[in-house]
């Protein structure tokens, strides 16, 4: 919807990029807006912007709305939740329940799949939902950002694999709760915006058991998804943690939380680590950690990519506008694509100072 830049808050998030007089935007869609950023638009003189309905905070956005675009709230029956609704709104009640486990509750795994259901099934989860959840993650609430994503990665990766729809649902559940431990970790270490210590991240790693012992006598969940909560840290090559299992010892459903996983923390901006780019990140996992996850759950979140055609239109990370004119499946994160602005022909796979930042359209 349309809002007025004088009634703008902090926590709205663009739905449109904001242009200059230049080709290039002011700010790029997706972006969540700070105070500092809303007063960058009144610089500019910019009147009014296109922003989503729910805040980040998963709160509807009230602000007055201009023009012809005028929308009701999300109170009304006649508006359609979209995926980013439904994923704000269920982020604070995930909150809600992790803030219980944190007074020593029990899990109630029935009102957590009430909340991730909804989401798996969402518009069968399209590549654009998957490549654009870590705008939705913000530095103070990665906590409950974190495990609804890779909730949502997990099942991802889980229907291109062929899973049945029960098997999705329990790895979706799994990851949703492979983090549920963090409630037993001082808050003194999960709040710190600095460096661990070596101690402090002892004590983190400590986290997946935990989370098993906090699920392991649930009803509703099955034994090979206590395992893959148990075991989503572990690495192929046994660099993991917490018992440094390999390969054909790390249950499946491990693996693909693992990949979901190290995927949605390496694009999330944390209190103490930058965000990447899902393309770069993608690169990354495959080229500087190969050999640390599974194979087939890295292709099939890496196949995620191959749904964007040619003639997808791209922003490169030194801010140029591109369009794809060919995917080479070997390494679809480098296309061959061509500049907007001057229709040179640029090779990714040979220009390696440069990655896709984001799909724009």
């Amino acid at each position: 919807m349309r809002v007025q830049v004088d009634n703008l808050k902090e926590g709205c998030i663009l739905t449109e990029d904001v242009l200059s007089k230049t080709n290039r935007p002011i700010m790029s869609k997706k972006t969540v807006l700070s105070e500092h950023l809303i007063d960058i638009l009144k610089i500019f003189l910019v009147k009014d912007v296109e922003v989503e309905k729910t805040m980040v905070n998963g709160l509807p956005c009230t602000a007055p709305v201009t023009g012809k675009d005028k929308t009701p709230s999300l109170n009304s029956n006649t508006i359609e939740c979209t995926f980013v609704d439904l994923f704000l709104q269920a982020k604070q009640e995930f909150k809600k329940e992790f803030i219980s486990w944190q007074s020593g509750m029990q899990i109630d795994v029935a009102k957590l799949r009430s909340i991730i259901v909804p989401l798996i099934e969402q518009t069968d989860l399209s590549s654009s939902d998957i490549f654009n959840l870590h705008h939705y993650s913000t530095k103070t609430e990665y906590l409950y950002d974190h495990p609804l994503a890779v909730a949502i990665i997990s099942a991802f990766i889980a229907k291109k694999i062929n899973y049945s729809k029960g098997e999705v649902t329990q790895i979706a559940l799994a990851g949703c709760l492979s983090d549920c431990g963090m409630a037993k970790i001082s808050p003194g270490i999960l709040n710190k915006n600095t460096t661990l210590t070596v101690e402090e991240f002892e004590e983190i790693k400590k986290h997946p058991t935990y989370s098993y012992q906090m699920v392991r006598n649930s009803s509703l969940l099955k034994d090979a998804t206590k395992i893959a909560i148990l075991h989503h840290h572990e690495r192929m090559d046994g660099s993991g943690y917490p018992f440094g299992e390999k390969s054909n010892r790390i249950h499946p459903f491990a693996k693909i939380l693992a990949v979901a996983d190290s995927f949605h923390a390496m694009t999330s901006e944390r209190i103490y680590k930058p965000k990447h780019s899902p393309f770069k990140v993608l690169e990354m996992i495959n080229e500087e950690l190969f050999g640390e996850f599974d194979i087939t759950a890295l292709k099939a979140l890496s196949s995620a990519i191959m749904n964007y055609s040619v003639g997808t239109k791209i922003r490169l990370s030194d801010g140029q506008s591109a369009e794809i004119i060919f995917v080479e499946e070997k390494n679809p994160a480098r296309p061959l694509v061509k500049l907007l602005e001057s229709d040179q022909i640029l090779a990714l796979e040979k220009n390696r100072y440069l990655h896709i930042e984001e799909i724009i359209h």
